[in-house]
């Protein structure tokens, strides 16, 4: 996923350049890709860790991301 995100931090630019839009523009939106594209791969390999980690010590994660007590409901 990581590479194809890589990829459109290369085609978005050429894109916009081919299309007209200015030089810096063009390199500010490659900047903003590259900075998302960062950011949510930090996000994943930290979310692949814990993920890791708890499994590791028999606590994986419940899923979902509900927190609720054991005598609540849930339909």
């Amino acid at each position: 996923m990581v590479r194809w995100a890589a990829f459109s931090c290369v085609l978005v630019p050429v894109v916009l350049l081919w299309y007209g839009t200015s030089a810096a523009g063009a390199a500010g939106t490659a900047l903003g890709l590259a900075a998302v594209t960062a950011a949510c791969r930090f996000l994943l390999r930290r979310s692949e860790l814990g993920a890791r980690l708890g499994a590791e010590r028999g606590t994986a994660a419940r899923g979902g991301g509900r927190h609720t007590r054991s005598t609540t409901p849930v339909d």
